[in-house]
């Protein structure tokens, strides 16, 4: 990532997938956007360049030229790329097929990265031709504010990779903390679950999520609360990384609440569209 032509692919323009890409833009890393869903298309633009005004305000953006956004259809215009970062829904099969196509369209030396939040990486890696370019790196939301993020080695990461995924967080100016490879790794497997208890306080109507949130934050120093956070990562991804902890874990507590389940069935699926745990007024879905 040293030469300033060098640019990343990112793969979904979901919420992660648009976060990563205004921190890359942010820090003068061009970008390749690719999404085949044609309205998630349409309208990714305008949701990064909003990102990018909002991290401009808070001051989470330096002084460098802004890189440039490109916003595809087709993987195979991956094929000039340093790394790609695969951002889309968290379903195997699915991030499977999309590194499989991304590791078709580069070259050998091209590191692949999968920004799943709960299934471990060499799962993901023994289905693929290349296994030794897969690597984990965990993006927190908004990526341009939380300065660290969790790589996770596989069993069959190589060290080209690893070397890779070193200058790729360097030009991104972001710290990595390298931790084992399992269901949820360090951070979803601790949150995740803690959140799911959360929502179920608020199911046995214990509490209001306002409570909850308020006693996590001013009792145990949450930066935001649980359910906030919840409502900022989307309850729809947080139900399906629920599901693949409870999958490979066995753990009760990993099932998703009613709760949960209920929102995600009605609609709310937090900040992304409006309404969750709370209401976002003016939020464009």
């Amino acid at each position: 990532m040293e030469d300033p032509a060098a640019r990343l692919a990112v793969l979904g323009a979901g919420v992660m997938g648009v976060s990563i890409t205004t921190l890359a833009l942010g820090q003068g890393v061009p970008v390749l956007l690719v999404e085949t869903d044609p309205q998630k298309r349409a309208g990714a633009r305008a949701r990064i360049e909003r990102e990018l005004r909002m991290a401009h305000l808070m001051g989470a953006r330096p002084d460098v030229p802004q890189g440039q956004l490109v916003i595809s259809d087709s993987l195979g215009d991956c094929r000039d790329v340093d790394a790609v970062i695969e951002a889309v829904t968290e379903d195997a099969g699915l991030k499977v097929k999309a590194l499989t196509e991304a590791g078709a369209a580069t070259s050998p030396g091209t590191a692949l990265v999968t920004n799943t939040s709960s299934i471990p990486v060499d799962e993901l890696a023994s289905q693929l031709p290349d296994p030794e370019r897969l690597v984990g790196v965990h993006f927190m939301n908004p990526s341009y504010l939380i300065r660290t993020v969790e790589v996770i080695r596989g069993a069959r990461t190589g060290e080209q990779t690893v070397a890779a995924v070193r200058r790729v967080l360097a030009a991104l100016d972001r710290r990595g903390v390298f931790v084992g490879d399992g269901p949820g790794f360090v951070t979803s497997r601790v949150l995740h679950r803690m959140i799911n208890d959360a929502a179920r306080v608020v199911q046995e109507g214990r509490a209001t999520a306002e409570d909850v949130d308020t006693l996590m934050q001013d009792c145990l120093g949450h930066r935001t609360g649980p359910l906030r956070t919840a409502d900022l990562i989307g309850l729809d991804n947080l139900v399906d990384s629920l599901w693949v902890l409870h999958q490979r874990t066995g753990d009760e507590g990993c099932r998703p609440c009613d709760l949960l389940l209920q929102k995600v069935r009605d609609g709310e699926h937090g900040r992304k569209n409006g309404r969750g745990f709370y209401t976002y007024p003016g939020t464009v879905t």
